[in-house]
């Protein structure tokens, strides 16, 4: 990614972040805020995910495939739609681990000096804080890829009983589910998330207390979710999110 580029990018999540920031605290804390701060944060958004993919024709062919050209087209939808706040969370969890990526790569060295070498005349170590913060970011990160799976079902159920009460478009659940469509079969915290999601339900639908009739009915809601599911998919792209 070229220099210029890569600063666009960055400047995309950081958009992202400080925007998202505000507006998710002031969700959490139950007090108004101007849309434009949910649309400020999928501007960031479109920023960074439209600079990242590197187009040639062999990309354009497997493009839906892509990460980043399916999080790019959903956050189109969602900075076009009325605000749906937890869609934010995803985006706010993948930002935060990209910026602080690139401020341990790329902003602190320019501010922070070297740590010594681990042996005479090898290359100096990065800024003892540098190197922290890479611990931090592998040590969460598989567990904030979970935590962003388990999201994107949650938000499904949000936009699929928005539909239901006209608190959203009937279109939301349709593109939504289209979209998780392709993450399951692209991604394994997806598949995961999907297969605990289905062992709550039915277990909670087998309740002893429940009449018959609820088991019954999710098994035919499953049977049918399960034959969508397997209808084919674009194949992965071998380009993944940076």
């Amino acid at each position: 990614m070229a220099a210029t580029q890569h600063y666009l990018w960055a400047g995309g999540h950081f958009l992202l972040l400080l925007s998202g920031f505000r507006y998710l605290l002031a969700w959490i804390m139950f007090k108004s805020v101007s849309s434009w701060w949910y649309k400020a944060s999928f501007l960031g958004a479109l920023m960074s995910y439209f600079i990242t993919p590197q187009p040639n024709a062999a990309y354009v062919r497997k493009a839906l495939a892509d990460e980043n050209v399916q999080y790019f087209l959903v956050a189109i939808f969602w900075w076009t739609s009325r605000p749906v706040t937890i869609a934010l969370l995803p985006y706010f969890v993948f930002s935060l681990f990209h910026a602080l990526t690139f401020t341990r790569t790329t902003l602190m060295p320019q501010f922070l000096p070297p740590g010594p070498p681990l042996a005479a005349g090898g290359p100096p170590q990065p800024h003892p804080l540098a190197k922290k913060l890479h611990l931090w970011v592998k040590a969460n990160y598989d567990t904030a890829m979970r935590i962003v799976a388990i999201t994107e079902l949650v938000i499904f159920a949000r936009v699929l009983f928005g539909a239901i009460l006209l608190r959203n478009s009937l279109m939301m659940p349709l593109v939504y589910a289209n979209f998780l469509h392709q993450r399951y079969f692209h991604s394994q915290f997806t598949r995961d998330a999907v297969t605990l999601a289905d062992k709550r339900i039915t277990d909670l639908s087998n309740y002893p207390s429940l009449p018959p009739v609820v088991g019954q009915g999710w098994m035919r809601v499953r049977e049918l979710i399960v034959r969508w599911g397997g209808s084919a998919v674009i194949e992965p792209a071998a380009a993944r999110r940076d």
